[in-house]
């Protein structure tokens, strides 16, 4: 008897396929740019795409071509148009260099030293992301330009007489298919802009026509974003291919560096980082001859570091944590070994030298020493009966992946923290498990202000929260790249909200200045006949609504999230999610908004609600 043969996997020939170049960048946008995102955080999409353009820019200044770069952007449009001043593009490259893969000439290490884009994938991954993209390049009195949509050609100039001194513009708008209702937030490019000043010596770029330029480099990068008074002037040092600046805050039990390669922000640190942060260490214990915890050494610790280095190797893309063991593999130099000698040598001298300043920062190694010893104890006690809590607590419903893991989805990593068990049982019914998860409050938290940080492990709601999302130490283990305050949009959510704000900016405050934290926007009003429904966020939507669907209209104004079943919530928190961040800047004031708010003011502080009440609001 003959048996049939049957294909029961259901692969064959006809499974095998090939992508064209800008279709799999549309169908693997990960790969390229880390995460879509609709502008609310600063690691999504829209931002990277800004950044690729302006890194062939930069690296044209840094060749020594260009001393100038305008960036602008349509935010009523979304239009990013970024010009530079550098040699241009070779004219019968121009479309290659945009449109296909793995071309460049960033391959040449002679052409282009020491550069942050060295894959060829840059302006391609914004060219297939962009629902228009239009490339014109200009050399020597003649100019080459060509339009695209979504990686596709749609229109080819050909070579025509320009009068406009060389360089290239590049002008395009993020497709809205995959970044849905995208906005560019400005503080968010405004960072963007002025770091790249920082790194760039002698370079003017021009942000929406205002002008931003850094004559001292790193060490005005300090002092434009310490929120803090240093407790002695800044250290700042420069030798050939490294850069650093760092002083200390009178924080305890936290540090924040600002790392860079080739000008590109590294906000994951890397190889660089952690030999720079090793150095520190290794110097303060030999000058001073005590064996310090590196911890007592560094906490309070602020700093920046940029690195220069040809063909650096990043753990991915983004380019966000550099992975090169090597600064010189010729001569056998190790990126350790460069950062370490210069770090001993310079930072030595200046100790020796200045001996005021070695003093303010033996003092303070000392009081971080007595700091945590103080809190050993507590800590210890906090741990443990976190471990026997854990078994039981029901606080955290957690989900499958972490930002501290590899995985592809990790940016995707959001933590909700809800008040009540309604509006936690909603969300945890709609929410995507695999990247999404939640703690519940028993309702509105300890007001820390003013506390000292024992307060994080003798309130058990806090001592949980801080175990799950992992911040002990550092926030190199931080388990949710997404931490949402989910609150009701009432006077008792806004006070919940203010009170978490509190113990976020009074003792994990690189968590907020990293742009981890958000509020989570939810609908207001449900509007809806008998064939469509939409979910309206303030009164004027609401209003457009009910005109847009005329007859039999019937609107529901919820009260709070625990109204809102789980089949709707899972509109909210999807990819259409609306998140507002909070973004934290120097002018912002950390101390005095924390004493003006959750202070003993009380008459003031009643006189500025009063005065600033919208009922709207509050509903």
């Amino acid at each position: 008897m003959e048996v049939e043969k049957k294909n029961i996997t259901g692969y064959g020939e006809d499974n095998v396929i090939t992508l064209k170049w800008n279709e799999h960048i549309r169908l693997r946008p990960g790969m390229y740019i880390g995460k879509l995102g609709d502008g609310a955080s600063n690691d999504d999409g829209i931002y990277v795409l800004v950044k690729e353009v302006i890194d062939n820019s930069i690296d044209e200044f840094a060749m020594g071509n260009g001393k100038t770069i305008e960036v602008n952007i349509d935010y009523e449009n979304g239009k990013v148009r970024v010009r530079d001043y550098g040699r241009g593009i070779p004219l019968g490259k121009t479309i290659d260099c945009v449109a296909k893969m793995n071309t460049g000439a960033k391959y040449d290490s002679n052409t282009f030293k020491k550069s942050v884009g060295m894959n060829g994938v840059g302006t391609k991954a914004v060219n297939a992301l962009s629902s228009f993209f239009r490339v014109q390049s200009i050399v020597d009195n003649q100019t080459k330009i060509a339009e695209f949509s979504k990686g596709e050609l749609i229109k080819e100039y050909p070579i025509e007489e320009c009068r406009e001194p060389n360089g290239t513009l590049i002008e395009f708008i993020p497709d809205r298919e995959l970044f849905g209702n995208f906005s560019y937030i400005t503080e968010y490019v405004e960072k963007m802009i002025w770091n790249y000043a920082y790194l760039n010596h002698g370079l003017t770029l021009l942000f929406n026509d205002k002008k931003y330029r850094s004559p001292n480099g790193l060490l005005d990068l300090l002092n434009n974003n310490m929120d803090s008074e240093p407790l002695y002037p800044i250290i700042h040092i420069k030798e050939d291919d490294f850069e650093f600046a760092f002083t200390h805050s009178d924080k305890v039990l936290t540090e924040e560096h600002h790392s860079f390669v080739n000008g590109q922000n590294t906000t994951q640190g890397g190889t660089h980082l952690a030999a720079f942060r090793e150095a520190i260490v290794k110097v303060m214990k030999d000058f001073f001859k005590k064996d310090y915890e590196p911890s007592d050494i560094r906490s309070g610790i602020v700093s920046a570091i940029s690195l220069r280095i040809k063909e650096p190797v990043f753990e991915s893309q983004t380019k966000t944590k550099l992975g090169s063991v090597d600064y010189d593999k010729e001569k056998g130099i190790t990126v350790r070994n460069y950062i370490n000698e210069i770090v001993k040598r310079r930072l030595d001298n200046y100790l020796h030298i200045n001996e005021e300043v070695a003093e303010l920062i033996l003092q303070k190694i000392q009081r971080n020493e007595k700091e945590r010893k103080g809190l050993q104890n507590v800590k210890k006690l906090a741990k443990e009966g976190a471990k026997k809590a854990s078994l039981t607590n029901k606080k955290l419903r957690d989900c499958r992946v972490h930002y501290n893991s590899k995985d592809e989805r990790r940016l995707e990593t959001t933590l909700f923290i809800t008040e009540g068990d309604s509006a936690s049982g909603s969300i945890t019914k709609s929410r995507d498990p695999n990247v999404q998860a939640v703690f519940s409050l028993r309702g509105k938290p300890y007001n820390s202000y003013g506390e000292s940080k024992e307060i994080v492990y003798k309130n058990e709601e806090f001592n949980l929260l801080h175990n799950a999302l992992n911040i002990d130490e550092d926030m190199d283990n931080l388990r949710y790249n997404n931490i949402v305050i989910a609150t009701d949009a009432d006077v008792d959510g806004m006070h919940i909200r203010m009170l978490l704000m509190t113990f976020f900016l009074q003792f994990f405050p690189d968590l907020v200045r990293s742009g981890h934290v958000y509020i989570l926007q939810t609908p207001l009003f449900r509007v809806r006949n008998k064939k469509q429904t939409i979910y309206c966020y303030t009164e004027q939507e609401r209003d457009e609504a009910a005109k847009k669907l005329k007859q039999g209209v019937e609107i529901t104004r919820f009260k709070g999230l625990g109204e809102i079943s789980p089949s709707e919530f899972s509109n909210f928190i999807g990819k259409d999610i609306r998140l507002d961040p909070v973004i934290l800047t120097k002018e912002s004031g950390i101390p005095d908004t924390l004493k003006f708010f959750m202070g003993a003011n009380s008459p003031n502080r009643q006189e500025y609600i009063i005065g600033n009440l919208r009922y709207d609001d509050i509903g």
